[in-house]
């Protein structure tokens, strides 16, 4: 059997595993388990009736949360020229081309999130094994190729989050910090869903929305109720 930390085992008695908590009453939960001595993550999970082996039922993209995720995200952007001094007048953390394509592939992995113009594309493609399994091979549907380089950048400073169902159709996102009032929590927590409702596949068949919670870093996961969240 499991042996849970004391901290834990004091968030359990909080509150009821078996219970699906209303949003709000959820979020009121899940800052009282955030007992840890640093900000813990909030993070959403969500299981979806979703086949992701079939090309039409993946879900992926990005979404800028009402009041950000409370974490600043250092950006590394693959340009050159015109598009490379504006990306630095943006905010990149770092700029480059092949120099800083060749730092990454020797391991260099000091950033959060890529941002690649398209005509960049072909040399970043080399890195897809360093980048493609830590999730930061840039793509378009994420907003991270792209020619407008300050709108990706600013978006990303401003709290953009990726969202990606995996293999087992189950999606895991960050939504904020236990430092965050219960109304930010909430509406990022909205946010989110709002957009995972509207990109459900039109092939997936039966109930979309499965489960849904949300938890501290160290602490259980709160049941959401998924009645809240209808097409």
């Amino acid at each position: 059997m499991a042996k849970f930390s004391k901290k834990y085992e004091d968030a359990l008695k909080v509150i009821d595993r078996e219970k699906n908590y209303g949003v709000t009453e959820a979020v009121e939960a899940v800052k009282q388990t955030a007992t840890a001595n640093f900000d813990e993550t909030i993070e959403m999970a969500a299981r979806l009736g979703i086949d992701t082996k079939k090309a039409d039922q993946q879900i992926r993209g990005a979404v800028v949360l009402p009041h950000g995720t409370g974490k600043t995200q250092t950006v590394a952007v693959f340009a050159k020229g015109e598009k490379a001094k504006e990306a630095e007048a943006a905010g990149a953390d770092f700029v480059g081309e092949e120099d800083l394509i060749n730092k990454v592939s020797q391991g260099w992995m000091e950033f959060d999130v890529v941002v690649a113009t398209p005509d960049m594309m072909a040399q970043v493609g080399k890195l897809g094994r360093v980048l493609g399994p830590r999730g930061l091979m840039p793509n378009p549907k994420t907003g991270t190729v792209t020619f407008d380089v300050t709108k990706a950048i600013e978006e990303i400073k401003a709290g953009k989050v990726e969202y990606r169902a995996d293999k087992t159709g189950n999606m895991h996102v960050p939504i904020g910090k236990a430092s965050f009032s219960e109304q930010q929590l909430e509406e990022n927590l909205r946010a989110m869903m709002d957009v995972i409702m509207k990109a459900k596949p039109a092939a997936a068949k039966g109930t979309y929305l499965r489960n849904l919670s949300v938890a501290a870093t160290m602490g259980p996961g709160v049941r959401v109720s998924t009645n809240e969240f209808k097409l």
